[in-house]
């Protein structure tokens, strides 16, 4: 069966604040996805990345500020209904029952089950197609308590998938796979993209976000620190100021996006002290 491609709906992030108890650790956070575009959000550790994106998903509730999906808040939609629009691929998946992989991946078509209702032989193509697009059709029968981690990662994109999801929303998705896989996951979610639907991903490589993002929103303390083109984010002063240690960018030749690479202590020691060394002579 050809399931056909869902197209993307926008999301806008409007003034977003939240907090656990007194500490705001998402502060006035604004933004845009764009239907059918792939938007990068980077930042280091405690930098809010993955509140904000549970806040995007209606996890969690704002204390302050909208997420807006096309027209409607999703503060007004219940979760079911949200379901239907967005889902969601957190970083690590808890898989604890032996279910096979097709029942795991089937459990994403729940939102468009009504009732009691058990699956019908489009959910089943649904999931089919899920598995094929994630190339863990071969899985199909295994439990899942038997996969590795990086297969477990994959299953859970092929769950998000089965959703029919017009946002999709992975929080470092990549985290457990090797380089393949990780770049194969990539891939798939520009195919995605370019198909139409709208896609949000925290990301903790720099490399990454600069190769398949269009838009990177850079968060520092909660708040946004710059937001735009990887090339107007992702430069020198920004992410040395907001990483705190030295990152060297470069211009990759065979790509054309961005080489990021931290300095380790010698690198940085000669970068001090050539600057020193310029300083004296002026």
């Amino acid at each position: 069966m050809s399931v056909r491609p869902v197209l993307g709906e926008s999301v806008r992030v409007a003034d977003l604040s939240f907090g656990y108890h007194r500490e705001d650790v998402v502060q006035g956070v604004s933004f845009t996805a764009k239907a059918g575009g792939f938007l990068g959000i980077i930042g280091p550790n405690g930098s809010g990345k993955s509140t904000l994106l549970k806040l995007m998903s209606g996890v969690e509730k704002p204390r302050g500020g909208s997420v807006e999906v096309a027209d409607f808040d999703i503060a007004t939609r219940s979760r079911l209904e949200l379901g239907r629009h967005i889902a969601v691929v957190p970083q690590e998946t808890t898989m604890a029952f032996p279910y096979t992989v097709l029942e795991m991946v089937l459990f994403g078509r729940t939102p468009h089950l009504s009732g009691f209702a058990f699956e019908n032989d489009r959910d089943v193509d649904v999931a089919r197609w899920a598995l094929d697009r994630t190339a863990t059709s071969h899985l199909a029968q295994r439990p899942v308590t038997e996969l590795s981690g990086g297969e477990r990662q994959r299953v859970a994109l092929a769950r998000a998938l089965a959703q029919e999801p017009r946002v999709l929303l992975l929080d470092e998705p990549s985290a457990f796979l090797d380089i393949r896989h990780e770049v194969e996951m990539y891939d798939l979610l520009r195919e995605l993209a370019n198909e139409g639907m709208t896609i949000v991903s925290v990301l903790h490589d720099l490399n990454l976000a600069a190769l398949y993002c269009e838009h990177i929103v850079l968060l520092s303390d909660g708040a946004v620190y710059r937001q735009g083109r990887p090339e107007e984010v992702m430069n020198y002063e920004n992410l040395t100021t907001v990483y705190g240690t030295e990152i060297y960018v470069s211009l990759n030749d065979i790509t054309g996006t961005l080489n990021i690479l931290p300095l380790d202590v010698t690198h940085r020691a000669q970068l001090a002290a050539r600057r020193a060394e310029g300083e004296g002579e002026t």
